[in-house]
């Protein structure tokens, strides 16, 4: 299978303004992509570029005051197949995870485990440990959270999230991964490109998507607390332990969003 990918984004800025940007597909997607990521820049400023500690491609820039677009456009090649799953694949002892991994159990910006330790044992501590464990929270995310994107609020954390039973993708994203890290279950944020391959269209506008993977039996698992279903065609952008460190832009300064269309097409 075959999807092409890409953005056009454009802001206003007042003055000149430093960004970090994660806006290429993941490295581990470099193999699949048909020919180069096609990417711009207007007006042309350079970019540094680097990886992260969590394995991202970023860029580092300083753009001009006036109108900054940021575009891209490539194609990517697929397998075709849904998320994998392994209703039998076990659940770790704390003591034999490997150290790689023990950050994803804390807590972060947007993921207070702390805080909802207790919670988590009240609705999980009768489940399985394992697959099990991981199902039981996803559909409880997804049965108890309203999506909306008038809920959207940039400042939203996993506890709120709880409270307030409604958010976008990356808040039900920040949910499960809280309530999973509560149950001493690694899990880590994953953001990219996911379009309707496989499911009916959806009449809202493209964007991109936030899922989550989790560490059992030796390897990270996609998982989807916002949809709750095997997907086809997800491209990967980024990893962290929340939004926070997966931000597609940060400005650092005032940034006005001007436009802003993402498209993932089967071709």
């Amino acid at each position: 299978m075959l999807i092409r990918i890409g953005y056009d984004i454009v802001f206003g800025l007042p003055a000149p303004t430093p960004f970090i940007l994660l806006l290429s597909v993941h490295p581990t997607r470099f193999p699949k992509l048909r020919g180069p990521e096609v990417q711009s820049i207007e007006p042309f400023v350079p970019v540094s570029r680097y990886i992260d500690s969590f394995g991202n491609s970023c860029g580092r820039i300083v753009a001009p005051a006036g109108q900054v677009r940021f575009r891209s456009n490539a194609i990517v090649e697929d397998d075709g197949l849904p998320d994998a799953v392994d209703p039998t694949v076990k659940q770790h002892p704390l003591d034999e995870l490997p150290p790689e991994v023990l950050k994803f159990l804390l807590a972060s910006r947007y993921c207070e485990v702390d805080l909802m330790a207790d919670i988590a044992a009240s609705l999980f501590n009768g489940t399985e440990p394992g697959w099990g464990r991981v199902q039981a929270i996803l559909d409880w995310v997804h049965s108890n959270v309203t999506f909306g994107y008038q809920f959207a609020r940039s400042t939203k954390t996993a506890a709120e999230v709880y409270r307030e039973r409604q958010g976008v993708c990356r808040d039900f994203t920040h949910l499960a991964i809280t309530l999973l890290r509560c149950m001493n279950i690694p899990a880590r944020y994953a953001t990219g490109y996911l379009g309707d391959i496989g499911v009916p269209a959806s009449s809202a506008p493209m964007d991109f998507s936030a899922w989550l993977e989790v560490y059992l039996g030796g390897k990270w698992w996609t998982v989807d607390a916002r949809h709750n279903q095997r997907r086809i065609g997800r491209v990967l952008m980024a990893r962290g332990r929340d939004a926070v460190d997966v931000a597609l832009t940060t400005a650092f300064g005032v940034a006005n969003l001007q436009q802003f269309i993402v498209w993932t097409d089967e071709i």
